[in-house]
């Protein structure tokens, strides 16, 4: 798994190239100027959009506004919310936090831009059925613009629906399972591989009935998710309202300087925090990625634009909102850079391994200054080696496991860590390892005992369950796309295997997680970048056309707003 976990590392550093970010922040910028802060319009106009103005069941497409929203939200809004913020903070700082914010705003105007391409260049050959995304806007676009090139267009359709299918492997399925398999153990004993098998059989009885289901399913899911979990924030926040005017200064500060060592936090560099924040941001509201814009393709509309500027709604939601809310709580309670749960009189000794590799020697745990180890729980300590560019600074994590030794002892069976010269321990304390959202969860207990074992984890199946029904679609369209309607049923089948699969124990420890779903994101923005680059001009100019006969009367609702039990349900524009 080491091995393994190198190569993903090593690619990821290619994918996560700080020039990567800076193409991705300048081509939200390009397109927050072009479109004369295209923000605006999807706070205001997008929203009247989305409570159903402007629904039309004559118009083509499969399910309404709200429920094509509430289908892309299902999918950004899941544990990259919770894990994804909280393994951010835990490696990169507080600062991580401003450049989610960053990425969050003009991604609005990324979201917007991909969104309108897709709804211009979908396939209604089948009007109850569309197919959309950056696979069509290419496979059909380009050719448009030369004809000798289709096939070019074709070839890199197929590039990226192998990028979009990895992603959906990956990000949209086995970090999902995994995050709800870890958290439901820890809390409840139950073994991993038993809420994967639960995890597949709910998401199986949704996939099952298409895109109609899913925008149903999502339609009433979402909204009730999101109230809850900020509701909760929402009482954490006001408990620790004192602190949060010095929180969102220590943001400010961290995003460009050092954050120093503090407790279980390593410390990390500016670089570091943007770096972090930018990628987790991205694998939370997907902006760039190409995704989302195949769930808005299923919506009923014959204007592209009105679709774009509801989609823009997408990174204000999850980042500026409910990602806002995660950090916000992870950083007032203080579990971030928390102490160490135990303490050795006797420190152990750093031992080595191989030429080159370092351990810990295996001694009886200290006792926990709360509650007691529980064997197979994942725990670290801090140690002064090598240079760590991320940190900063020369301290590093060597990470163990809770283990029963032949006298009944508990101890730590740790694992190495590479360094030049000798490591010593930094400090005498053994630290829980919180990876993703149990971090979260953490945090709400801090504030209200057994508040987080029971919200986050029913918030993290939600959220698994919506993100992963919503990015199993995504993944149809691409088999759709490569193989035709004939292999779908094939694919659901192999896909709620994977849910199993990923709870079986092959990801342990917080960069692994980092490396596995940074993985899928990487390789998507490496493709439809590009594509936006390339079709951007044409929805700046359908833009700039719709909103010019809006502002003339031309455009307007026809009909007094729907109930909105009729938007949530889609019953507004059955036929």
């Amino acid at each position: 798994m080491e091995q393994f976990n190198a190569v993903l590392a090593a690619i990821g550093s290619v994918l996560w190239h700080p020039y990567v970010l800076y193409v991705l922040l300048i081509t939200g910028v390009v397109l927050t100027i072009v479109s004369g802060f295209s923000q605006y319009r999807a706070l205001t106009h997008g929203t009247k959009v989305l409570r159903g103005a402007y629904d039309d069941p004559n118009d083509p497409g499969a399910i309404n506004h709200f429920q094509a929203l509430s289908a892309a939200l299902s999918a950004t809004v899941g544990l990259g919310n919770i894990g994804g913020v909280a393994l951010a903070i835990a490696l990169g700082g507080p600062g991580a936090v401003f450049w989610m914010w960053v990425v969050g705003f003009f991604g609005m105007s990324i979201k917007f831009t991909e969104v309108t391409l897709s709804m211009l260049y979908r396939n209604t050959d089948d009007p109850e059925n569309p197919h959309g995304g950056p696979m069509w806007v290419v496979d059909k676009g380009l050719p448009r613009l030369k004809p000798q090139l289709a096939g070019l267009a074709r070839f890199l359709g197929i590039i990226f629906c192998i990028t979009l299918l990895t992603s959906t492997v990956t990000g949209g399925n086995m970090f999902q399972a995994w995050n709800v398999a870890g958290l439901t153990q820890q809390y409840f004993g139950v073994p991993g591989v038993a809420t994967g098998i639960i995890l597949a059989i709910i998401v199986a009885m949704v996939i099952i009935g298409g895109i109609k289901r899913i925008g149903a399913v999502a339609g009433r899911l979402v909204p009730i998710m999101v109230g809850l979990y900020l509701a909760a924030g929402t009482y954490v926040l006001i408990v620790n309202a004192g602190q949060i005017p010095a929180i969102f200064a220590l943001i400010f500060k961290s995003a460009v300087s050092t954050t120093e060592a503090a407790g279980a936090f390593l410390g990390g560099t500016a670089g570091y925090a943007f770096a972090l924040g930018m990628k987790r941001a991205l694998f939370s509201n997907e902006a760039g990625q190409g995704s989302s814009p195949i769930a808005h393709s299923a919506a009923k509309t014959d204007e592209p634009v009105r679709e774009g500027l509801v989609a823009g709604l997408e990174p204000f939601i999850d980042t500026l909102v409910v990602c806002t809310f995660t950090a916000l709580i992870i950083l007032v309670t203080g579990v971030w850079n928390r102490g160490a749960e135990g303490q050795f009189s006797a420190p152990p000794a750093v031992i080595p391994v191989e030429a080159g590799q370092w351990s810990i020697e295996e001694v009886p745990l200290p006792a926990r200054q709360a509650g007691i180890w529980n064997e197979g729980e994942n725990i670290f300590m801090l140690v002064e080696g090598d240079a760590n560019d991320k940190a900063g600074n020369n301290l590093h994590r060597i990470n163990g496991t809770v283990a029963i030794d032949h006298t009944g002892a508990l101890v730590a069976q740790w694992g190495e860590l590479s360094s030049a010269s000798r490591p010593r321990l930094y400090e005498n304390g053994v630290y829980a390892d919180y990876v993703g959202a149990p971090l979260t969860a953490r945090a709400f207990d801090t504030v209200v005992p057994g508040l987080g074992k029971w919200l986050v984890s029913i918030a993290a199946w939600l959220f698994a369950i919506s993100t992963m029904i919503s990015w199993s679609y995504y993944g149809e369209q691409g088999i759709v796309y490569l193989f035709g309607e004939r292999a779908v049923l094939s694919y659901k089948v192999i896909y709620c295997i994977l849910i199993v699969v990923a709870t079986l124990g092959f990801v342990t420890t917080s960069e692994e997680l980092d490396n596995l779903s940074s993985l899928g994101t990487g390789v998507m923005l490496f493709v439809n970048v590009p594509i936006i680059w390339i079709f951007g001009y044409q929805a700046m100019r359908v833009y700039r056309n719709y909103i010019h006969r809006l502002k003339t009367g031309q455009l307007g609702p026809e009909h007094e707003l729907p109930s909105f039990e009729d938007v949530m349900s889609g019953r507004d524009v059955r036929k």
